[in-house]
């Protein structure tokens, strides 16, 4: 059965699924659609057009929806997409899209966003991703899937991180993350791969110490990285352990790469 608290208010039009549970003083706009079995605790704003997925929990503060901190934004019809089974724990913040993207702000399913971390306009998380405490993403930023994003950690506007990339707390992110890569420092310089992620997502041994020498023959050493890369493409190339980090590499983007300190 859906559960309302009577203190709560549900604009006209909006749309909420089947054995929702809204607890006391939320606040549900017009746009809002709420997928079965979803849970907001006290005191949750959604604004604007808002998709909150099935089975979703929602802790007291957060606020869903909000126009993009954007001095170009003038109020266009732009949305937020949220996956399903993420947990937004309390003074959670994700804004709707500005312009200049496709519309769309967009996190995916099982998702975890702790306690006062930030989702900005026109990002788009991949699935599984974990904000931990006041970690913020800038506007436009691309977010692999089951990527961890430390405390207090701040990523800057259009920067991408790849897929399982570990970024430790208090690290400011100016340039692009590779696959599986760890980052840490007050601007981050990358430390390596991300091993224990590797680990518990089933790759062997054999295989981490294959991707041990491949990150050595890319990353270290006198020789100019352009070189480098081109030898880790002829070596590495048909691998395809090591094909998304070289595709991540070789894709033309606004950000500089993240290199060893």
């Amino acid at each position: 059965m859906t559960a309302i608290h009577s203190s709560t208010i549900i604009e006209k039009g909006a749309q909420i699924g089947a054995g929702v549970d809204i607890g006391a003083f939320c606040h549900i706009s017009a746009g809002a659609k709420i997928g079965d079995g979803a849970k907001l605790h006290s005191h949750v704003v959604v604004m604007n057009d808002v998709t909150i997925g099935a089975g979703c929990e929602i802790y007291p503060g957060a606020v869903l929806g909000g126009a993009p901190q954007d001095v170009k934004y003038k109020g266009e019809p732009t949305r937020l997409e949220i996956g399903a089974k993420c947990m937004i724990r309390e003074h959670v913040t994700m804004h709707i899209a500005s312009v200049g993207g496709d519309g769309a702000t967009r996190v995916g399913e099982g998702c975890m966003f702790m306690a006062g971390s930030h989702v900005a306009h026109d990002c788009q998380v991949g699935d599984r991703v974990i904000l931990i405490n006041h970690a913020v993403l800038g506007g436009h930023v691309q977010v692999g899937e089951g990527v961890m994003v430390g405390g207090n950690s701040a990523v800057h506007q259009f920067v991408r991180i790849g897929q399982g990339a570990m970024i430790g707390g208090m690290t400011g992110v100016e340039g692009d993350v590779i696959p599986f890569g760890m980052v840490t420092g007050d601007r981050a310089a990358l430390q390596g791969l991300n091993w224990v992620g590797l680990e518990r997502r089933g790759f062997t041994p054999q295989q981490i110490r294959d991707m041990r020498r491949f990150y050595k023959e890319l990353f270290e050493g006198d020789t100019p990285f352009a070189e480098r890369l081109a030898a880790a493409k002829a070596a590495w190339g048909g691998n395809e352990l090591t094909k998304p980090i070289l595709d991540f590499v070789d894709t033309p983007h606004r950000r500089s790469l993240c290199l060893p300190g």
